[in-house]
């Protein structure tokens, strides 16, 4: 026995269309968290990872954009912290920290162009990216 248009009724406490339990994004709200995981860069992979696994069934361009900066940001991030710890070697350690500076302020040029780019509405592709998350 087929099911017909009728049998389908409206989820209790909202409308249809809602995913996972939210409302789907505007254009205008998709474009702003898609922006936001790539300004989030600054802080790392966190931003962007939260922003990725929050929302990303609200909008394709939130989606899309937020696994590109995860996919950036994890390997300077974790590559960051390791340089950290290794900082604390005595005698070497200061040049570690220094190297550690260099790739935050390089993953900090990069996200703001990036989040720059995409609130244009623009995606954007880092050009060296490992792209572990498909």
């Amino acid at each position: 026995m087929s099911q017909n248009w009728q049998d389908h009724r409206e989820p209790q406490g909202g409308r249809l269309g809602k995913v996972g339990g939210a409302e789907p994004f505007t254009a205008s709200e998709d474009r702003q968290w898609a922006t936001l995981a790539h300004f989030g860069g600054i802080l790392g992979c966190v931003p962007s990872l939260l922003v990725y696994l929050s929302f990303k069934d609200r909008g394709p361009f939130t989606a899309q954009e937020s696994k590109e900066a995860l996919n950036f940001t994890l390997p300077p991030t974790i590559a960051a912290l390791v340089l950290n710890l290794f900082s604390f070697i005595p005698v070497i350690g200061v040049y570690f920290a220094v190297v550690a500076t260099l790739i935050w302020v390089g993953l900090a040029i990069l996200s703001v162009t990036a989040g720059i780019e995409v609130n244009r509405g623009q995606p954007f592709r880092y050009r060296f990216n490992l792209r572990w998350i498909k």
